[in-house]
């Protein structure tokens, strides 16, 4: 990854691979500053500066293209602290009329790791210091509408330098669902649903009905 993304890797980076990633654990990151990018953990669950502790508020694991320049929470790191949060797929659910949350594995069509949108936010209070970051979503392309009316903004390597403010202004634009075609998806185990599962049998493709 350090190489993919020519950036410095800290000592600190999450162990991977990790095939449950939940809320509020450490992932992995790419910032960039004064021309050099880095490698960085971050806590998935972005702490706005006024939170008084880690459950202060909501737990903010997204936020939308919508509004993102509008939110209290998200209006400044928009600005000034944007990230790629770097990962293989994602999980998204689609639920039956009787409830049951189905689960999918979602990745790029070509194969390669995803770069999503991420803005970042340092957050200390009473001694306890977090770096903390949140997904960009927008609405869902009409492929990945098939599970989900929202998906991660994904970034293509040519996009990187704009939304990290390397490449000057505009990041905005790039705000927007993926083309038609660039992900793929299979569903997989509701062993995922439990935050205690681990292993990479979670994202293999579900062969039958049976769970």
């Amino acid at each position: 990854m350090a190489q993919m993304f020519e950036a410095t890797p800290a000592n600190d980076l999450p162990h991977v691979p990790n095939y449950n990633v939940c809320p509020t654990v450490q992932i992995h990151t790419v910032t960039s500053a004064e021309g050099e990018r880095r490698l960085r953990p971050m806590r998935w669950g972005f702490l706005p500066h006024w939170y008084k502790t880690t459950s202060g508020g909501p737990l903010l694991i997204n936020a939308r293209a919508e509004t993102i320049a509008e939110k209290p929470a998200f209006r400044a790191a928009a600005r000034e602290r944007r990230c790629l949060i770097v990962a293989t797929g994602f999980y998204e659910w689609t639920v039956t009329p009787d409830k049951v949350r189905l689960p999918w594995y979602i990745t790029r069509a070509d194969g390669t790791p995803m770069a999503f949108a991420g803005v970042w936010q340092e957050w200390e209070r009473d001694g306890e210091a977090h770096t903390s970051c949140a997904v960009v979503t927008t609405g869902a392309n009409a492929q990945m509408s098939q599970i989900h009316h929202r998906m991660p903004v994904i970034l293509d390597p040519a996009d990187w330098p704009l939304w990290l403010g390397e490449a000057g202004k505009g990041a905005a634009t790039l705000m927007q669902a993926a083309p038609e075609g660039a992900v793929r998806f299979h569903r997989v185990s509701r062993a995922v649903n439990s935050n205690r599962a681990s292993g990479p049998e979670l994202i293999e493709p579900l062969i039958d009905d049976e769970d």
